[in-house]
């Protein structure tokens, strides 16, 4: 679980107005090139725990499925879950391998371990997308 415990960190670094926001939008370039856009949507919001939905946008993207996470946070915890990847929930923490959905032994894991690696890529190359009104 210290995966989710370091996902929490990196979302709430992210996000110091999460409990204000509903919404971000982060622009992920790698120096001069556009990769896209990370859109964090708050879903749900209760006394100790947030639901968001995490997805990229990008516009070279329509023949390949853009990853989508629903991610839970336990605010009391200090630990961020996914719950939810590609539509699909309700991961067990181990299966047996083979399985009926193909899903490897420790796909819980991975699918945390993902998500660490997008935010930590947000963090190094992503910036807020919103618009800078320059007119007074």
């Amino acid at each position: 679980m210290a995966e989710c415990e370091a996902n929490y960190l990196r979302l709430l670094k992210l996000l110091p107005d999460l409990e204000e926001t509903e919404q971000w939008h982060f622009a992920v370039s790698d120096e001069a090139l556009h990769l896209g856009e990370l859109v964090i949507k708050v879903t749900e919001r209760s006394k100790y725990t947030t639901l968001l939905r995490i997805f990229q946008q990008d516009s070279w993207g329509h023949w390949l499925r853009q990853p989508e996470l629903s991610v839970r946070l336990y605010h009391d915890a200090r630990m961020a879950e996914v719950v939810g990847y590609q539509r699909q929930r309700h991961f067990e923490g181990r299966y047996l391998y083979p399985n009926d959905k193909m899903r490897q032994p420790d796909e819980k894991l991975q699918i945390n371990l993902f998500l660490g690696e997008w935010l930590a890529h947000l963090q190094r190359y992503g910036h807020i997308a919103e618009p800078v009104n320059l007119h007074f």
